[in-house]
């Protein structure tokens, strides 16, 4: 199963095998599928999220309500074997990375020409089968993500297939990446930037949600 962080190497004698383990769940997955942090010089714990940073790592699943268990119990001086600075803010500034990650590759799917943005592009995007992922705005109506989002469900019954919505960014976020004052509806089509646009809006939306940890399926992000 392709993973979240797949892809990178990093340097660590301490590691070795297949697979890590989460130091809050202390269940084992692939090195791809769990969230890598290390401690820097000066003995703060850092999210490795491209997993190519030198030393020792501590893996948690790519949860937000994870991370916070980390912090609180103090797991990360016993996974690194060493003093440690933890800031209490850990899981908020990882959300800011990975939203921060999520706008990168949106903005660089559009610059590809394959996003489509505005309720009528979109709608039109929908109905010619062509969007493989739907991004609405945190902040839009609900009204206007449930005609979208039924359109999708039809579009989804002819391919046979499921169409991604992701959530994570808010219609600043989706404005600053499309270079546009104020977008609230987007869908990415078919493509390379696109597939990894959808990855990383995907783990946003996996370290923000609250419901049971469900596969990270297609989500390479470096």
């Amino acid at each position: 199963m392709p993973g979240a962080f797949a892809a990178t190497k990093h340097i660590d004698d301490e590691e070795s095998g297949s697979e890590r383990r989460c130091i809050v769940t202390r269940v084992s997955h692939p090195p791809a599928d769990l969230m890598r942090f290390v401690r820097a010089p000066d003995g703060s714990v850092v999210p490795d999220l491209k997993g190519n940073l030198p030393g020792r790592g501590a893996w948690v699943t790519p949860r937000r309500a994870m991370l916070v268990q980390a912090v609180k119990k103090g797991l990360f001086a016993k996974a690194l074997k060493a003093e440690v600075k933890v800031s209490s803010s850990l899981d908020a500034e990882v959300e800011d990375l990975l939203r921060q990650r999520a706008r990168e590759s949106l903005s660089l799917a559009n610059k590809a020409g394959l996003v489509v943005y505005g309720y009528t592009r979109v709608e039109a995007a929908i109905r010619e089968g062509i969007v493989i992922g739907l991004v609405e705005a945190q902040d839009g109506s609900e009204s206007g993500r449930r005609k979208l989002e039924s359109q999708l469900d039809y579009a989804s019954a002819d391919l046979k297939k499921p169409i991604q919505r992701l959530f994570g960014l808010d219609s600043s976020d989706l404005g600053l990446a499309l270079g546009r004052s104020h977008v609230i509806h987007a869908a990415l089509t078919e493509g390379p930037a696109a597939r990894a646009s959808l990855a990383r809006l995907g783990l946003l939306d996996h370290y923000r949600a609250e419901e049971p940890i469900s596969d990270l399926k297609n989500s390479i992000l470096n």
